[in-house]
Order: C-alpha cells, then structure tokens, then sequence
C-alpha cells in the first residue's frame, strides 16, 4: 500500500476547502422553481432610466447567489454606457435589443438581437443597449451580488432628482 506524503493531503485539504463550500452554498437555496408568468409583479427599477420594469424570477440579485431577472424596455429605449461586478448573461425572449460594446454610444456598432438571441458580459466590461422601434423584454441570469455602474456619473438616474 502507497501512503501519501503529508504535503499530498494538505494539499488535498486544501482543494476541498476551496472547492467544496461554494457547490455546497449554491444547493443551500437552491429548491425545484416554477414560476407562472402572470405572477410575476414588475416594478419601475431606480437604476435604469426611467421606463424599464423589472422582476425577479428567481435568487436574489443582492446576495452572493444565483439569481435570474426579467425585464421590459420600452420602444426606443436607451440604457447608456456601464459595467456591472459580475458576469452578465442575457436572453432577449421578446422585441429587439442593440447592444454594443465601450465607454461610448455609438449607434452604428451595435449587434442586433432579436428574440431568442442570447448574448454574455464579462465582468467590469463597459457595453450599452438599446431597443428599437418596439421594445423588449430581457432575461438576466448571474451570480450576485450584482449592480450597475455608469461610466459616465451624470447618466446614473438615481443621482437625477
């Protein structure tokens, strides 16, 4: 029999540490979810421009767990250049929705994304979205705790009274 040397199984330790507590977290509120569309309650969200409703369909995008969000932009709807803490990674369900990269709109750099696309955001990478003619609604899901920070200060519509 092959006995491992003492640094093998503090390394092992080690491993089961780091790897263990975040798998075990996730299934700690984790339950089987269902959720009927016509029970979700959309509310105005005082960190978008003003139009856009929000939901949570599942999680808590406040704590350090999974969580998925909808919303709905309304027609011609801008939500100006941010980053956000976390990997973001969206599903347009209805409508059409531009979205670019940078610290600077602009309109001709934009991808379209039409219902059913699917597109993902790094972690602190600057982009920006827009709608076009008829609105949409979009699906979030991620990690929290999340946010959203402007990269320009004077376009965050909580600090516009």
């Amino acid at each position: 029999m092959h006995i491992l040397p003492r640094k093998v199984w503090r390394l092992l330790l080690l491993v089961t540490l780091v790897v263990l507590p975040p798998s075990a977290w996730a299934q700690d509120w984790m339950q089987p979810v269902t959720v009927d569309p016509d029970a979700l309650v959309w509310k105005d969200n005082p960190t978008l421009p003003k139009g856009a409703e929000t939901t949570v369909v599942a999680g808590d995008p406040s704590k350090p767990e999974m969580f998925v969000v909808r919303a709905k932009w309304p027609p011609n709807y801008r939500i100006p250049p941010h980053t956000h803490p976390n990997v973001e990674m969206v599903t347009v369900l209805a409508g059409t929705v531009f979205v670019a990269e940078g610290d600077k709109v602009e309109i001709g750099k934009g991808k379209m994304m039409k219902a059913g696309a699917f597109y993902a955001m790094p972690v602190g990478h600057p982009h920006y979205v827009w709608t076009g003619s008829e609105g949409a609604t979009v699906q979030v899901q991620s990690i929290g705790p999340s946010a959203i920070e402007y990269v320009n200060p004077a376009d965050d519509p909580r600090t516009q009274q």
